[in-house]
């Protein structure tokens, strides 16, 4: 496998890792509670989470089976791509990054156990897309994400990691 998709691999699997500890943190006996009307349950969080991988990893399998086809060039960089990516703005959770998730991305209210199957079915194919990429030079590959303008799929799916990791954070507030 080419060392940029098992960087980016492993940085998912990082990120959903310090997801599963994050959820494990809450009570299984609030996990289908929210917290207050305006805010999401951890069932909630999980299910959100799980849409995105699935959303991302369907356009990013249709994206490099595309560009297969079309004999997109080979992958000749082999440096790491994660530290020319600037993940902070996804991680900040601070009071002016709060985000509302638009509507095709809110959870429609599968309890834990069904969010986190989900979770582990969005994650998989997510995996698989993106190893069906391996050896195609995917930094060229463009599109569009609604608040970081146009990503590669490298970028996209080291997105999907950190956006993992900010919500592992709003799970340990759930759990705190």
């Amino acid at each position: 496998m080419h060392p940029r998709i098992d960087e980016l691999i492993r940085h998912i699997d990082t990120h959903q890792a310090d997801f599963r500890r994050a959820y494990e943190s809450v009570p299984k006996d609030q996990r289908n509670a929210k917290p207050a009307a305006d805010r999401w349950s951890a069932a909630n969080i999980v299910e959100h989470v799980a849409i995105v991988n699935g959303r991302v990893a369907g356009r990013l399998a249709k994206q490099i089976a595309d560009a297969r086809a079309a004999g997109h060039a080979a992958e000749s960089a082999h440096d790491p791509i994660l530290p020319t990516i600037d993940l902070a703005r996804v991680l900040d959770r601070s009071p002016e990054r709060r985000v509302q998730a638009p509507d095709p991305i809110q959870p429609t209210g599968l309890d834990a156990d069904a969010a986190w199957a989900a979770l582990e079915k969005s994650s998989s194919a997510l995996r698989d897309a993106l190893a069906s990429g391996d050896g195609l030079a995917l930094g060229t590959l463009m599109s569009p994400h609604p608040l970081f303008g146009d990503l590669s799929i490298y970028q996209w799916a080291a997105f999907v990691g950190a956006h993992q990791g900010r919500h592992a954070a709003q799970l340990r507030e759930l759990g705190s």
